[in-house]
C-alpha cells in the first residue's frame, strides 16, 4: 500500500510494504519486501531497505545508507552521511552507514556517518552512535 498522500518516485518497491501519508522516495531509492514505512519519512536516492524493516515517523535515510532485512528504526533516529558537512561543500565525501540483519535503533538516536551497526545490535533511545557497534551488543549514551 501506497497511501495516496505520499510522494514515491522509485519503481524498486517490495511487496506487501507500506507506505504511509508524507513520505518521500526518491527514484534510485531500493525498498524490499513486508517493510513498514511510517509517515514524515525521506528516503533518498542511493538507500537500499532491506526486507521486514520498520521505520517509524520522522526519519530520513540519506544517501549511502544500507539497512538489512529485520532491522527497526525507531522515530525521529537521525542518520548523518558527511563528516564535515557544510553547504555547498564541493568536496563533499559520502560515507555509508550500514545497519546489519536485526539490528534495532531507539527514538532519537543520532547515528554518524561511517558506522556499521552489528547484526542483532540494539542502540538505545537517544543514544549517539560514533563508532561501529559490534554485533548483538547494547549500547547507550554516547558510544
Amino acid at each position: 500500500m501506497i497511501h495516496a498522500l505520499s510522494d514515491v518516485q522509485s519503481s524498486n518497491i517490495g511487496e506487501n510494504t507500506n507506505i504511509w501519508q508524507f513520505v518521500v522516495v526518491l527514484k534510485g531509492a531500493v525498498i524490499g519486501k513486508n517493510c513498514n514505512i511510517c509517515a514524515n519519512c525521506f528516503i533518498e536516492n542511493d538507500v537500499i531497505v532491506g526486507d521486514n524493516v520498520t521505520v517509524k515517523c520522522g526519519v530520513q535515510l540519506w544517501d549511502g545508507i544500507r539497512v538489512e532485512d529485520d532491522v527497526f528504526i525507531g522515530p525521529n533516529v537521525t542518520f548523518c552521511n558527511d563528516k564535515y558537512p557544510r553547504s555547498g561543500n564541493k568536496n563533499f565525501e559520502l560515507l555509508s552507514t550500514v545497519v546489519k540483519k536485526g539490528a534495532s535503533i531507539g527514538a532519537n538516536a543520532t547515528i554518524l556517518p561511517g558506522i556499521t551497526i552489528g547484526e542483532k545490535a540494539m542502540v538505545a533511545a537517544g543514544a549517539t552512535v560514533t563508532k561501529d557497534v559490534p554485533p548483538g551488543v547494547t549500547v547507550k549514551g554516547v558510544y
